[in-house]
């Protein structure tokens, strides 16, 4: 592969429910549901709603919060190949052209989905969702593996038979995950998951009266919390011309409580704690970020918070 590709597998954990929603009402179970791979009905956040996020939290750690679209006029994107959020993400320049962007940021999909058992709670996954990441399991229909429990499982409305088998879990899931992880079929895990999606109810609020809105009752649904997810990151940095040098990339000497160390340096001379040398950089900056900034709707009824557990490079 040539030498500007570059892959990065990332895995995250909901720190709060998380709604990325579908968008419109629709008649069933909730009014507002949540945004699932056609295909196998599964929620997933879509890459444009990570790519929109990171780069808007990678711009308030650069601090130019412009370059993240959010200003007006002359404030939106300063548009210079020498400004990292501008290089990695890419800018308009309306009948001028623009720039695209480095990076490729896919879907953030399900790995493993914490559901409530009789034995505690435990994390479910099953064998499709194993092999993305090159990983043999296997688990016949109806049944589970797992290394709690004992000859059965009851996971709330399910009580499934244990075999015998083992199955591994990418690198980077947490311990005391592993140790309370269920391989359950492909055929199941769909219907699993939907089940144990977070509800809530919540009614509009009249501003003028600060009361309840008449008729104004509606139902939400979200992935629940401890939920992990993996997503790819492709660096595609075809012009190789990174502004690894800019004053708040470059790493410069100095002194630290007395000893002489490379330090990292913004226009206030303050520790900037990290070093960007390529457009992955950035990303991870902006994704570490999510974790008190949030993604998704409802951030301020306490959803969308989540951890970067992981960065892998794979390629």
């Amino acid at each position: 592969m040539a030498d500007h590709y570059r892959q990065e597998r990332c895995l995250l954990m909901t720190l709060d429910p998380l709604h990325i929603g579908a968008g419109g009402n629709r008649l069933g179970r909730v009014d507002l549901s949540i945004v699932r791979e056609p295909g196998t009905k599964l929620p997933k956040i879509p890459g444009t709603s990570l790519h929109g996020a990171i780069r808007q939290y990678a711009a308030v750690r650069y601090e130019k919060i412009g370059c993240a679209g959010s200003g007006q006029g002359k404030s939106i994107h300063c548009k210079s190949p020498h400004c990292p959020i501008c290089y990695t993400f890419g800018y308009l320049k309306g009948q001028d052209g623009g720039q695209s962007g480095h990076v490729n940021i896919g879907d953030a999909r399900l790995l493993l989905f914490p559901v409530y058992s009789l034995a505690g709670p435990v994390w479910v996954t099953c064998p499709g969702v194993l092999a993305e990441f090159d990983i043999p399991a296997r688990v016949s229909d109806g049944h589970i593996q797992a290394k709690v429990g004992n000859e059965h499982l009851n996971l709330g409305w399910l009580m499934l038979p244990k075999e015998a088998g083992d199955f591994a879990l990418p690198s980077g899931v947490p311990g005391e995950i592993v140790q309370r992880a269920v391989l359950v079929s492909d055929k199941l895990f769909s219907q699993i998951v939907n089940s144990n999606l977070e509800v809530r109810t919540s009614v509009s609020i009249d501003p003028e009266t600060g009361a309840a809105s008449d008729k104004a009752l509606f139902t939400y649904e979200a992935l629940p919390r401890a939920a992990l997810l993996w997503l790819d990151v492709v660096e595609d940095d075809f012009s190789g011309k990174f502004p690894s040098t800019d004053h708040k990339c470059k790493k410069e000497e100095g002194e630290k409580e007395g000893k002489r160390e490379t330090v990292y340096t913004d226009n206030a001379g303050e520790t900037l704690g990290e070093r960007w040398e390529k457009p992955l950089d950035v990303v991870a900056a902006g994704l570490k970020l999510a974790e008190m900034l949030g993604i998704g709707g409802m951030g301020t009824r306490g959803f969308g918070r989540v951890r970067l557990l992981k960065e892998e490079d794979t390629k």
